[in-house]
């Protein structure tokens, strides 16, 4: 009996191993394909998280590019506006001028006219008026009054002739003057306006490639999510099937300990299993971030030693994108080229010079400081004066730093 009882325990075990190899096999097959899709799409996902940081890097360094431009692009309308504004005042002033040599010169014309009648009048009557204007004087001292009377007359003509002279060539000079800074003004507008144009054309090239990329980040991120998905679909597949395993097994073992139990000459055996968890690795993706700041400038030079050089290249000339103190430089060229000498590195740009150094009130203006205009820049002398390389009209020179609108001031020193 006990022999029989070992063959049916015996048999009733490969009967179990039989199947529980087949039901395995089953599983293991759905449980490997489901890993490897698993994997694939991991690996999938990660290409696509790469690209989407890749893009999302492009963009910001993008954005900044952006941000820069409008801020350039505000600035330069900023300037066109005061640019505006100074161009309304010269045309006024220039109509101003205008009346005021009119007037001059029909004053100059009536004073003229009125003293030729008098020399025509005396030429006329010839000298024969005079001697009887002069002997019908009643006495030596009525005499003297009316030969002293004639030649006021005389003087007068001739001395408030000359004055109208000087006051219409002075209006008149003052007239050249503002026309030629007119046209400079207009100058300066066309070239805001090229730049305008130009930095309008590349804000809007920035934004279509924005546009671009924003389409590509929409499409590595639905990629994404597809992968996500069918991680999370290959996750519930192998779960059902290690549940499926894990009830097949604890059939197996419930099978066994049966016939275990039928055979009374047979000893008790437990079975173990050992199972394997797998467990998911995830990665960081690390980023980066750079900062910038603005240039500072430091320098043991004094800003008097800085005018004193300065002022040494008054009278040369102004020269269109020049940077020579002595053969001709623009307004930013000359200031440049001054403190080139000194060591300190500017850049050659009115604009970019308004974002040099640290900016400081005008009431607290020293010398060596950046006076900035709308276009324009000047060194700070002191006393409310500027030297600087102001037009093709007078090149290098000195004037009143309120001369026009102030738009900035400047420390560099």
């Amino acid at each position: 009996m006990r022999k029989q009882g070992g063959k049916r325990f015996l048999a009733v075990m490969l009967v179990v191993a039989a199947a529980m190899t087949q039901v395995l096999s089953v599983n293991a097959s759905t449980m490997s394909k489901a890993k490897d899709a698993k994997k694939a799409a991991e690996s999938d996902l990660n290409k696509a998280n790469s690209q989407i940081e890749t893009i999302e890097k492009q963009q910001q360094a993008l954005q900044n590019e952006i941000d820069a431009k409008d801020a350039e692009l505000v600035n330069l309308l900023v300037n066109i506006g005061i640019l505006e504004d100074e161009l309304d005042s010269k045309n006024a002033q220039l109509e101003q001028v205008t009346a005021d040599l009119a007037k001059a010169e029909q004053t100059e014309a009536d004073q003229y006219a009125s003293m030729k009648k008098r020399i025509q009048f005396m030429y006329e009557r010839g000298d024969t008026a005079m001697i009887e204007s002069l002997l019908g004087s009643e006495n030596m001292a009525d005499f003297l009054n009316r030969v002293e009377y004639v030649s006021e007359v005389y003087d007068y003509d001739r001395n408030l002739l000359t004055q109208y002279q000087t006051t219409v060539q002075q209006v008149a000079d003052l007239k050249s003057t503002v026309e030629t800074e007119k046209a400079e003004l207009e100058a300066m507008e066309d070239e805001y306006a090229a730049q305008q144009t130009e930095l309008e054309n590349v804000l809007a090239a920035k934004k279509a490639r924005m546009g671009d990329y924003n389409n590509q980040l929409a499409t590595a991120q639905a990629e994404a999510e597809a992968y996500k998905k069918t991680i999370a679909a290959q996750n519930k597949i192998i779960k059902e099937e290690e549940r499926k395993q894990k009830e097949q097994e604890e059939k197996a073992r419930a099978a066994a300990a049966k016939a275990s139990a039928g055979n009374s000459n047979s000893s008790t055996s437990g079975t173990g299993n050992t199972g394997n968890s797998t467990g998911g690795t995830s990665s960081n993706s690390t980023g980066s971030s750079g900062g910038g700041e603005n240039p500072s400038y430091s320098t043991s030079v004094s800003g008097s030693s800085v005018v004193s050089y300065a002022c040494q290249f008054v009278g040369n000339p102004y020269v269109w994108g020049g940077t020579s103190l002595t053969n001709g430089a623009d307004c930013s060229g000359f200031v440049m080229s001054v403190f080139a000498h000194f060591g300190v590195s500017l850049p050659h740009s009115s604009g970019a010079l308004q974002g040099c150094g640290k900016a400081v009130s005008y009431a607290n203006a020293q010398p060596g400081d950046l006076i900035c205009y709308s276009g324009h820049v000047a060194i700070y002398m002191g006393g409310g004066q500027i030297v600087h390389a102001q037009s093709t009209a007078v090149g290098i020179t000195t004037s009143s730093a309120t001369y026009r609108t102030i738009v900035a001031v400047r420390r560099v020193l």
